[in-house]
């Protein structure tokens, strides 16, 4: 079974890239991916050599301001060749999805998301870039009018989908009328639970890609009004200017920081503060790992992976308010939370699981699709 893995873009070691890692050392291949900048995609994991890029990576500034190349995505996938492949596992949250396969591949996809810009957080999307009116924002809207009827069209071609949460299962089910396998992202469980704390400091963590839909603004602001209360921010990204204009002094910025420390930091914490609409989010998973309560936006994968009022505590808008009644609740139920057994509950998310699942699925699914072929 020769098998290759297709991936959108390898800008930066997150969430999706370590489940390309876990699927890379699974099943060594060739990644062929848009883009991949080496300044800030270092993996331990990844071969150089094993990654082809698109066109896009020869053009100005394109391994770094990639997704002004928007409009030239869908081609730029389709011309990466993958035909010397029996298997093409791809991993999309975009257009990776859309490779070019034949009647005698497999596809199988990993699903991390449809993509959200196109679907399901379209109009925040303008809003956010301030694309709501005006030539740029008619243009964009044409552009992602164009991408989302190629997305939708290319879905149809991939022969198995693995969804990376329940959440996103049913997203998958709902846009593109397909049925998925849930099978969720490998989480360094173990490395996070190695340096447990059996008490707490004085500070709650939020930690993240300073980036719009994270909303940290969001955290920063409700700890701009309980000045009472300290709040660590980790992580870098283009919001971080505008997250440390409107903070107060008892906010703290860290910048980025290794995994090492954010161990420690994550372990000695009261609680993770997370203000995301995510698909899965791994963060939460790993500071459940070292034993830390969420207080989480309770939305999406979240619910899959916090237990309210065991691990953590849900609020129910992303709004300052209701984050800072969820403050309150904990607060008054922080003694009955067990360290011990929020560890416990993020084992179900290793990595481990991950690759036992995930080879199991493929290997099944190769073997189905050889039969029928002899057949």
């Amino acid at each position: 079974m020769k098998t290759v893995i297709v991936h959108d873009w390898l800008y930066s070691i997150s969430g999706a890239e370590k489940v390309v890692e876990s699927i890379y050392k699974l099943f060594p291949s060739k990644i062929y991916t848009l883009i991949k900048n080496s300044k800030f995609c270092k993996s331990r994991v990844i071969q150089d050599d094993d990654v082809q890029c698109s066109f896009i990576q020869k053009l100005p500034f394109g391994k770094t301001k990639y997704p002004y190349y928007l409009p030239l995505f869908p081609l730029a996938i389709e011309n990466l060749d993958v035909s010397n492949a029996d298997v093409v596992i791809s991993s999309s949250s975009c257009v990776a999805k859309g490779v070019l396969t034949d009647s005698s591949q497999l596809h199988i996809c990993y699903c991390h998301t449809p993509a959200r810009f196109a679907w399901d957080m379209y109009f925040d999307y303008l809003k956010m870039n301030r694309l709501e009116k005006g030539a740029l924002g008619l243009i964009m809207r044409v552009v992602i009018h164009n991408l989302r009827n190629w997305d939708l069209l290319h879905s149809q071609r991939v022969d198995h989908y693995i969804a990376n949460s329940k959440y996103v299962a049913n997203r998958i089910r709902s846009l593109y009328r397909r049925d998925s396998e849930v099978i969720y992202p490998p989480v360094d469980v173990d490395f996070y639970s190695s340096n447990q704390s059996s008490t707490s400091e004085e500070y709650y963590i939020a930690a993240g890609r300073c980036v719009s839909y994270k909303r940290m603004d969001l955290i920063v602001e409700a700890f701009s009004k309980k000045r009472d209360r300290k709040l660590v921010v980790v992580g870098t990204g283009p919001e971080l200017k505008k997250l440390k204009s409107i903070a107060s002094s008892n906010v703290e910025f860290t910048g980025y920081i290794e995994n090492e420390l954010l161990r420690t930091m994550l372990s000695n914490a009261k609680a993770l503060i997370y203000a995301a609409k995510e698909d899965f989010g791994i963060l939460p998973v790993e500071a459940q790992a070292a034993g830390l309560p969420v207080i989480g936006f309770g939305y999406g994968g979240l619910c899959e992976t916090v237990i309210e009022n065991k691990t953590g505590v849900y609020f129910n808008n992303q709004s300052v308010d209701s984050l800072l009644s969820a403050i309150k609740r904990f607060e008054l139920l922080e003694d009955k939370f067990d360290r011990s057994f929020i560890s416990k509950h993020s084992k179900q998310f290793s990595k481990a699981n991950f690759e036992m699942n995930f080879k199991s699925f493929i290997n099944a699914k190769y073997q189905v699709f050889v039969d029928k072929e002899r057949s």
